[in-house]
């Protein structure tokens, strides 16, 4: 599945779109009661369909049943509405009240929440967020899940950082998980089917004498995984990991 960026647009009107005043938007167009939410919403449901590279502006507005030049009066292309889309899934996030919990609950309940978010909209994995969509979901993202860190030691750039390495972790479990489903989508077959199809000329190929640490380690894997990898064993087994190397950092501000 291919990556696509955040950012992308024109900074000015990108901003102006997600901080907007929802009596500020255009009222005039042929479909009365079109509006900058409602070309979001269209274009969040095609991507939950049938993925990111689908939407296009022409296919957006044959959802709403209006000509394409249509809908550049509420949103000036796709890479303001990538980063519209975006901010509302953020915004549209359930977030749990973990206040007194133990600080790895409350990060473990933050990784639910994305790995969550990613399940229900597998696209949003794919997007590279290097410049953020700063729009009212994504702070308040931030400031709930920064609230999982705060009060354990850890210095603003620290918290920033620690944050960031979980989030990063999450994501990357959901972009194997949506890759994979591309592939079993794409192939027509479970990732054990393909390799069962595939075991002969494997067999014949593979030198086990040769390479016998990835021979016993990929058959033991791929046998318990029916595959070459799993991601919810991915997530399942990394993210103890993750907390524990954050619980190294925090224990040492903490002395």
């Amino acid at each position: 599945m291919p990556t696509e960026r955040s950012g992308a647009g024109d900074p000015a009107r990108t901003l102006e779109l997600l901080w907007r005043d929802p009596a500020d938007q255009p009222r005039h167009g042929p479909r009365q009661g079109l509006t900058v939410d409602a070309v979001v919403d269209a274009a969040i449901r095609i991507a939950d369909a049938d993925g990111l590279e689908t939407v296009t502006m022409r296919r957006v507005a044959q959802e709403l049943g209006v000509a394409p030049m249509t809908l550049y009066t509420y949103v000036p292309g796709k890479a303001e509405l990538l980063d519209l889309m975006l901010d509302t899934v953020y915004r549209r996030m359930p977030r749990t009240d973990t206040t007194g919990r133990p600080w790895r609950e409350r990060l473990e309940t933050v990784a639910e929440e994305n790995r969550t978010l990613f399940e229900a909209h597998p696209w949003a994995a794919a997007i590279s967020t290097g410049r953020p969509p700063l729009g009212p979901g994504a702070i308040a993202k931030y400031e709930h899940e920064l609230s999982a860190l705060d009060g354990l030691g850890l210095d603003d750039v620290e918290m920033d950082a620690a944050l960031t390495h979980l989030l990063t972790f999450v994501q990357s479990c959901a972009r194997a998980a949506a890759e994979a489903a591309s592939a079993r989508q794409d192939s027509a077959m479970t990732d054990e089917q393909w390799w069962v199809a595939n075991a002969p000329v494997l067999a014949r190929v593979l030198d086990g004498t040769r390479y016998p640490l990835a021979s016993r380690v990929g058959s033991a894997a791929g046998g318990t995984h029916g595959g070459a990898q799993s991601a919810s064993h991915m997530y399942r087994f990394g993210l103890p990991l993750v907390l524990d190397g954050l619980a190294a950092l925090i224990e040492s501000r903490q002395l």
